[in-house]
């Protein structure tokens, strides 16, 4: 393996924990559920990664809340090309890193309107980085810890806050509440039935410890309520 650019040595040592080395799926127990039980044993090769760098899973986070997934990728595109250095190395053209936090506060009003940033995100994304050097893991003591801490700044609720720790520690127990689709996944998967997000939680209760490794292999191998309405248009926030 071979990393490059200021950050090569430290990414080369965080691979393993990218590939989930630290995960320990024989500690979990299916409970006897089918489902559960048969997703588990199909998908020996299932780890959830750690990365290790809250701001890296951050900024994707705050992009991503309360928009499509269109939307959110293209926001995220945008900004990579605006404030997004090069890759280091012999990387594919275009590819970009991660802006830094301080890049992120230099992007003026009208570069965020070009990306299509809508100010609600906008606001959110420019608190976190006021304070990122507080929020990386070495600053915190646990996924709780750290979701404490990101829920101190305005802008980061519940979902955002757990979604980040599901990438920095690779927590196996934390469930993204709020999600738009993931409740009705976990409901119509375990009981055929749509739920709430208390409904999620109450279904998921028994695996308590292992939550988001269960969300998981729901989302491998569970299953959807029909749609029965058209998709959700995206919102281009650039001519509004």
């Amino acid at each position: 393996m071979a990393a490059w650019g200021p950050g090569g040595e430290r990414a080369g040592t965080a691979v393993p924990g990218w590939l989930g080395a630290a995960d320990r799926p024989e500690e979990f127990e299916p409970g006897g559920h089918p489902l559960v039980t048969r997703l588990h044993r199909g998908t020996p090769w299932l780890r959830l990664g750690r990365t290790g760098r809250t701001w890296d899973a951050l900024v994707p986070a705050v992009l991503e809340q309360k928009v499509t997934v269109i939307e959110a990728h293209r926001v995220w595109r945008a900004l990579l090309r605006l404030a997004g250095d090069p890759a280091p190395g012999p990387a594919p053209d275009g590819m970009r890193v991660v802006p830094t936090p301080q890049r992120v506060l230099a992007v003026t009003d009208w570069e965020w309107h070009r990306c299509g940033l809508d100010g609600a995100r906008r606001r959110a994304l420019r608190a976190v980085a006021g304070v990122a050097s507080r929020l990386e893991p070495e600053a915190a003591v646990d996924c709780a810890d750290l979701q404490r801490r990101l829920r101190t700044v305005p802008g980061i609720g519940v979902w955002t806050a757990a979604e980040v720790v599901q990438r920095v520690f690779g927590c196996p127990d934390t469930v993204s509440y709020g999600d738009y689709h993931l409740k009705n996944l976990v409901g119509w998967s375990l009981t055929g039935r749509r739920t709430d997000d208390d409904g999620m939680m109450a279904l998921l209760e028994p695996w308590r410890g292992q939550r988001q490794r269960v969300v998981r292999l729901l989302t491998l191998g569970g299953s959807r309520p029909p749609r029965r309405g058209p998709r959700t248009a995206p919102t281009n926030h650039r001519f509004i």
